[in-house]
């Protein structure tokens, strides 16, 4: 506990005072489903304007495996030019593509597909998710 004493006021407090956290929010694509991605993609930006828009930080990763996938494909993505305005107009918000996915479709094309500049590769889309709520990320399937 410490002390402060100003214009004759004691105030005391539980410990020494802390940046707030910011906000940290996973969105989940999981289905081959233009229409959830455009929501999702509504959704990072609602609520990237939300918390900026009243200064407070917000860190908001999208996390696509299965189907979802698509969403990240270079040659298929069907919100590839949105992504593209994502990265250059909200840099809080991170893509983020399942590697096991990848390799599925590796082996069904005989290719890896490319995917989209800036997008991360994880081994395996629902652990990382599970890594993240354990971290108090909150996560949102919309």
């Amino acid at each position: 506990m410490s002390a402060i004493i100003s214009a004759g006021l004691l105030i005391v407090t539980a410990g020494p005072l802390l940046a707030a956290e910011p906000h940290r929010l996973v969105l989940q694509i999981s289905d081959d489903d233009p229409v959830k991605m455009h929501a999702v993609l509504d959704v990072a930006a609602n609520v990237s304007r939300h918390y900026t828009g009243q200064g407070e930080e917000v860190d908001i990763v999208v996390v696509a495996f299965n189907g979802g996938l698509d969403m990240l494909l270079a040659d298929r993505s069907p919100v590839k030019e949105r992504l593209t305005g994502f990265a250059k107009s909200m840099p809080n918000v991170s893509f983020i593509a399942c590697g096991n996915t990848l390799e599925t479709l590796a082996r069904k094309e005989g290719a890896s597909p490319p995917l989209l500049p800036g997008v991360t590769v994880v081994e395996t889309g629902v652990a990382t998710m599970m890594d993240l709520a354990e971290k108090h990320w909150t996560i949102v399937r919309p």
